[in-house]
């Protein structure tokens, strides 16, 4: 049997060049653009305790289109956040505000034209604190129903990942908004937790950035410190309950005899024994009532020393007086 000659023929390979030279020519992959260009100003003003300096950290760290600002003084205004927004070429702005070192107010504006509003944040929780089982990309984009403007990742951005794997949840519980960061498991709809978490009691509503007019206002919204004397007044009116509650206790189980008489104590009465104990305790009596006289003079004697020393004084201060007048009529 003859072999196979496994050299191609000249008429195949002319046919595949000429198939190649037909071809359309690849298109060059078309570089996506950053349209919806978000830039958030997060910054937080001077007062704020180690617990909500690391909420902002954790904040900055879910939001690659965040920038930052050292802290704000106390003494400069709100509307100074406007211009820093301008230089920093920020539309929005994310400042948290402390008070007393123990209250925290969060600031959410759009820049410059408004509005905003202002949050008490409450049942502060950061992800170091939690230490949840969930895991996420820093810098991927979420799913959002609240804060879209803020919060969310815009597409395309160059600290961003492609895809979604994580989603935030604003959900309205007890006249507050409650944040919970979540990982996407699977498709099925499996979450687990990430963190941070926390809680935002709304109190005001600006129809201008960081001021203006109120549009609206939280009518249930108490300050925290008229809620902390609140607690401290309501502690103090229970502790005067419980102690007149132990007066009348008291005496209703206070007994009327001291302890029961046994007819028996009376039959060995008068006897020597007791007339010895009779003679000891007079001498007793005796010796205590001269111990007393002698304290009643030593008390007697201090009063007239203490007189003399008063008396002492006010001759002297007659004296200088009598002097000052007679140096007066001399001159």
């Amino acid at each position: 049997m003859a072999k196979k000659s496994n050299k191609r023929k000249h008429s195949e390979l002319s046919e595949n060049n000429t198939a190649k030279e037909n071809e359309p020519p690849a298109k060059k992959p078309v570089e996506k653009k950053w349209i919806n260009k978000q830039r958030v100003l997060v910054f937080a003003s001077r007062g704020i305790n180690h617990r909500d300096r690391h909420l902002m950290d954790d904040l900055k760290k879910l939001m690659p289109h965040h920038k930052t600002e050292p802290k704000m003084e106390r003494s400069k205004t709100l509307s100074v956040v406007n211009e820093i927004c301008e230089i920093k070429n920020c539309n929005k702005a994310l400042l948290f505000e402390g008070r007393k070192k123990r209250d925290l107010y969060l600031w959410c504006a759009n820049i410059p034209n408004g509005p905003s509003a202002k949050f008490l944040v409450e049942n502060v929780h950061t992800m170091a604190e939690l230490k949840l089982t969930g895991n996420c990309l820093r810098g991927s984009r979420p799913v959002l129903k609240l804060f879209l403007q803020v919060f969310g990742v815009p597409k395309h951005h160059p600290k961003s990942q492609p895809f979604f794997d994580h989603v935030y949840t604003f959900t309205i519980l007890d006249d507050r908004i409650w944040f919970r960061n979540f990982q996407i498991l699977s498709e099925d709809g499996a979450l687990a937790e990430v963190g941070p978490r926390f809680v935002l009691n709304p109190v005001k509503i600006f129809s201008g950035s960081f001021g203006g007019i109120s549009l609206w206002e939280n009518p249930k919204y108490m300050s925290p410190s008229k809620y902390r004397r609140q607690v401290l007044l309501a502690a103090k009116s229970n502790l005067y309950v419980n102690r007149k509650e132990q007066k009348l206790h008291a005496e209703a189980s206070k007994p009327t005899t001291s302890y029961k008489l046994n007819p028996l104590d009376e039959v060995l009465k008068g006897g020597p024994l007791e007339m010895e104990d009779v003679n000891g305790n007079d001498e007793t009596n005796e010796t205590s009532d001269k111990a007393d006289e002698f304290e009643d003079n030593q008390e007697v004697t201090a009063v007239k020393q203490k007189k003399k020393v008063i008396a002492k004084k006010k001759l002297s201060h007659k004296i200088k007086k009598i002097k000052k007048s007679k140096k007066q009529n001399k001159v």
